[in-house]
């Protein structure tokens, strides 16, 4: 059992250039990609997304990518060659035709729009491609395991509900048992037939139902004992965990609706209780 929330991290280098992964989840009820990457690695995109797809199957997910170049290794200045051909060309046949003295200054080649521009490298994706993967599955490991820790508090947690849930189950069976002897009192002999028949008429109505609630307490057990065998599933169990205990709550409602008596209606409200102590680490189970 894993946990949607965690979060990794790694690094990896390509001579001087620093390509860094950091990897968050949290709580969603489906698998939602978010990937923040350089412009520089646009084309690996969905590369990247196949490969989360492999190791996640729920939860938003944050991705970033970052790429620091070494110094010197980020831009160059390149300088336009043609345009100060015809620059100088044109100054030398300014000085003779209107006959100027002194010489060009690097200090006024330097005022010559567009004659210097600052450039950035052209990043080789392909070449850092090894290096961006390494970094991703590191940093997906390290997400994995931060999930699988938080995972096995969640499943101790809910493990302890799901050991409450059986005691109930027992305890409404075992109400269910008592109820069954009462109604059986007024075909008795001596005191107990006497007892049984001055029941009130409300009461002895609501006894006659109490044999119905038998499937009832039958898919209640059986519901619960599914519970506990799926927290020991190794694969995805969040979505399934959640219908299973709209089938629990489904039970406890029948059952309290075909016995109002308060003690069985203190055994299902408190049955509930649990189930939505469980529903709530559901919403953070992949």
């Amino acid at each position: 059992m894993k946990s949607m929330t965690g979060y990794g991290e790694a690094a990896q280098h390509v001579g001087v250039t620093k390509v860094s992964v950091q990897v968050r989840s949290l709580n969603h009820r489906h698998l939602d990609l978010q990937l923040r990457v350089p412009r520089e690695y646009l084309a690996l995109e969905e590369d990247i997304r196949k490969a989360i797809r492999e190791k996640i199957s729920r939860g938003r997910i944050d991705l970033f990518i970052n790429r620091l170049a070494g110094k010197g290794q980020s831009h160059k200045l390149e300088m336009d060659e043609e345009l100060l051909g015809q620059y100088l060309a044109s100054v030398k046949q300014a000085k003779k035709k209107f006959q100027l003295a002194g010489e060009v200054s690097v200090t006024l080649l330097a005022s010559v729009p567009d004659l210097f521009h600052v450039r950035e490298f052209e990043v080789d994706a392909a070449r850092e491609r090894k290096a961006i993967f390494a970094a991703l599955h590191a940093a997906l490991k390290k997400l994995e395991q931060s999930r699988e820790r938080e995972g096995r508090q969640l499943k101790a947690d809910m493990q302890t509900q799901i050991d409450q849930l059986t005691r109930i189950s027992a305890a409404l069976e075992a109400r269910a048992g008592e109820l069954g002897l009462r109604l059986q009192r007024p075909s008795a002999q001596g005191r107990d037939a006497e007892n049984a028949l001055s029941a009130e008429p409300q009461e002895i109505g609501v006894m006659i139902l109490k044999g119905d609630i038998n499937e009832e307490l039958v898919r209640l057990k059986s519901h619960v004992i599914a519970l506990a065998s799926v927290l020991k599933e190794k694969q995805p169990v969040g979505k399934k965990i959640d219908f299973m205990l709209q089938e629990v709550n489904r039970e406890l409602n029948t059952i309290s609706s075909k016995v109002p008596q308060l003690p069985v209606v203190q055994l299902v409200l408190e049955g509930k209780e649990r189930v939505e102590k469980i529903r709530e680490q559901t919403q953070n189970i992949e």
